[in-house]
C-alpha cells in the first residue's frame, strides 16, 4: 500500500492507557499517512483510566514514539488537550519533543476557509457541570457487562426471570443521538462567534462531516471503536477516513472516504 500525503491530519480520542484503545490500528494508519501538519484533538492519553489503574503496553509507547519521530522529521504537530488528558492544559504554548500544546487553534485551510479546532468537552454539560457524574459514566460502561453476569446469576437463584442490565443500559444511552445533535449545534455556534467557517472537534466519538446553517461541522471520531481521522487535501477539501487495516491488509471493512458521513446511533456516549 502506498503512503498518502495530506496537507493536514486531525486525530482525536485515542485513549492510550485504556484497554479499549486500538493503538495497533493507529500505528498502521500513521505508517501509511503523512501530513505537513497534524492536530491531536484531545483525549490522546486517557489520564482518567491511568489514575484508576496503570495500563501502558508497548503499543502505547510505539504510538508516542511514532508521533515524536514525525515531529523530528518536520511534521508540525499540535496537541489540543481534552478532558481525559486535561493535565496538559496547564502547559499552553509549551513544546514537548517538538509537539506544541494549545488550548484551541484557528486553522486556515488551503482554500482560505477558517476552522476552529478544539476538543469540545467544554460544551458537554455533564463534563462541565458534574465531573463526578462524568467519571461514573466512563466507569459504568466498563462495569455493565460484569454487573450483568452477577445480576443474572442472583435472579436465577431467586427464581426470577432473566433481565439484562447491560441491554437496559444501552437503551438508556440511545438518548445520545439527541445529545449529539445538541452538541453539534452548540459547537457550530461557537465557531460562528469566532468568525470561523467551520469547526473541527472530537470528544463525542462520532465521526461526521456536515453543514449546519452555514457552518461546516467536522468531528474526527475516535480510535476506540470507529478508528477514524480527518484529512485535508492540498486544495482545502476534507476527507473522512475509517481505518480497518493492519499492515495494509483490509480487515473486516474497507476504509471509508466520505465527504458526508451518515449519522449512526451510538452504543456508548463518550465521557
Amino acid at each position: 500500500m502506498d503512503t498518502r500525503h495530506f496537507r493536514t491530519l486531525f486525530i482525536s480520542d485515542v485513549h492510550l492507557g485504556s484497554k479499549a484503545a486500538k493503538a495497533d490500528f493507529l500505528l498502521d494508519f500513521l505508517k501509511y499517512h503523512e501530513a505537513d501538519t497534524m492536530f491531536l484533538v484531545g483525549d490522546i492519553v486517557d489520564g482518567w483510566r491511568l489514575k484508576r489503574s496503570w495500563y501502558w503496553p508497548q503499543d502505547c509507547n510505539d504510538v508516542i514514539q511514532k508521533l515524536l519521530r514525525k515531529a523530528r522529521k518536520g511534521t508540525r504537530i499540535v496537541y489540543i488537550p481534552g478532558n481525559h488528558d486535561e493535565f496538559l492544559r496547564d502547559f499552553p504554548g509549551m513544546h514537548f519533543g517538538g509537539i506544541e500544546v494549545a488550548e484551541r487553534m484557528m486553522h486556515e485551510a488551503a482554500d482560505g476557509k477558517k476552522y476552529l479546532v478544539l476538543h469540545g468537552d467544554e460544551f458537554d454539560v455533564v463534563v462541565r457541570n458534574a465531573r463526578l457524574l462524568a467519571y461514573l459514566g466512563d466507569w459504568a460502561y466498563d462495569m455493565a457487562i460484569v454487573i450483568n453476569i452477577g445480576l443474572a446469576a442472583v435472579r436465577r437463584k431467586l427464581g426470577m426471570p432473566y433481565w439484562s442490565f447491560s441491554a437496559w443500559a444501552k437503551l438508556q444511552v440511545k438518548h445520545a443521538v439527541n445529545f449529539i445533535g445538541e452538541f453539534q449545534k452548540i459547537v457550530a455556534e461557537e465557531a460562528r462567534k469566532h468568525g470561523a467557517d467551520g469547526v473541527i472537534c472530537g470528544h463525542i466519538h462520532h465521526a461526521v462531516m456536515e453543514d449546519m446553517e452555514g457552518i461546516r461541522y467536522i468531528n474526527t471520531g475516535d480510535w476506540v471503536e470507529s478508528c477514524t481521522a480527518i484529512a485535508e487535501h492540498e486544495d482545502g477539501t476534507f476527507e473522512l477516513i475509517e481505518w480497518r487495516t493492519i499492515g495494509g491488509v483490509v480487515e473486516q471493512q474497507a476504509p471509508l472516504a466520505l465527504e458526508h458521513h451518515p449519522k449512526r446511533e451510538l452504543a456508548q456516549q463518550a465521557a
